[in-house]
């Protein structure tokens, strides 16, 4: 047993000395300062896809409750770094956004008063998720509770509804049966499994098959144009609005509004069209939009005019990358 913990601690390390190794091959490699974070988020991307597959795949597994737990506990404290960084989901619709570019395709924006509205409706979407467990139980409830306790582990029978809120963080190749099988390797794709068990026979694989062509399209034409209104994404937004909770985030974006000229850069290249980064005066930005993927920040001409903060330390910071640094010369 001791010997199987060390084992998979190290594998843990050893894929984090390559997320190090990628990004200071990336910094070292990548002169263009406006594309260097992309870079590094691909780089953690893939990283992170490979150890969310190896943490899917230890036995005995991870009950899933604890995977939830976890969840709010990283978001409660790093905000949407997840979505911005990590997310497999996202790293689908990051992968199609090379291609559109590659193609010469421009993006679409959407209206701002739909894009804000979306927004507002990942609260109704993840309130039905939330409330749905109740009147599952109030129909069938468990036997007793021991069973109740051992279906909320596995966030099965009434508590399955849970499970969408971490639908993202199953990655795209699973050490299980997954909905595609190439060989010996499973494919998964979010929401997927959910969608077939609660919607069963063959009207659920008409509607996951659907879901997955529409949300391909969509995310080609649009960037991160799930991330609008993911149920996921709104768990944290849902938290953050109790005044209790308003600070705890450790990491978040900071606006000097003397040194913010309203070029409108940052509001341009914002892939899910946050505003506030924009409008606000200055100060901590106080959106549950954002998703810390710091492209704002990369894009910023003006030297500290924004920075990633994490426990009030600065670890990225515009600059005015119009003019050459000494460092890429």
């Amino acid at each position: 047993m001791a010997g199987e913990l060390i084992g998979n601690i190290l594998i843990l390390i050893v894929l984090a000395g390559l997320g190090a190794a990628g990004v200071i091959s990336v910094i070292i490699w990548k002169k263009n300062r406006v594309a260097r974070v992309t870079f590094l988020r691909f780089v953690i991307q893939a990283v992170g896809l490979a150890a969310l597959f190896f943490l899917f795949s230890l036995e005995p597994s991870i009950p899933l409750l604890y995977v939830l737990i976890a969840w709010f506990a990283v978001m409660l404290f790093l905000g949407r770094f997840f979505c911005g960084w990590v997310c497999p989901f996202a790293f689908i619709m990051d992968i199609e956004s090379v291609i559109r570019k590659a193609l010469k395709i421009r993006y679409r924006l959407l209206p701002e008063r739909l894009n804000t509205a979306l927004h507002k409706g990942r609260y109704l979407i993840l309130a039905v998720f939330l409330l749905l467990p109740i009147a599952l139980w109030l129909i069938d409830p468990p036997p007793n509770t021991a069973s109740a306790v051992m279906m909320a582990r596995l966030l099965a029978g009434p508590f399955r509804p849970y499970s969408i809120i971490i639908d993202p963080l199953i990655p795209l190749v699973v050490p299980w049966t997954g909905q595609i099988v190439l060989g010996d390797i499973n494919l998964s794709y979010p929401y997927i499994s959910d969608i077939v068990t609660f919607i069963d026979t063959t009207p659920g694989q008409i509607f996951a098959v659907v879901f997955v062509v529409v949300t391909l399209i969509g995310a080609f034409l649009i960037r991160r144009v799930w991330c609008r209104f993911c149920p996921a994404g709104a768990s944290i937004a849902a938290i953050n609005k109790f005044k209790a909770f308003k600070g705890v985030p450790l990491l978040y974006i900071e606006k000097d509004e003397e040194k913010c000229t309203k070029c409108g850069v940052c509001k341009r290249v914002c892939p899910v069209q946050v505003p506030e980064v924009y409008e606000q005066k200055g100060g901590k930005i106080g959106t549950s939009q954002c998703m810390l993927c710091a492209r704002c920040v990369e894009m910023c001409p003006y030297e500290d005019a924004l920075k990633i903060k994490l426990a009030n330390k600065p670890v990225f910071k515009s600059r005015n990358w119009l003019e050459p640094s000494i460092n890429d010369e």
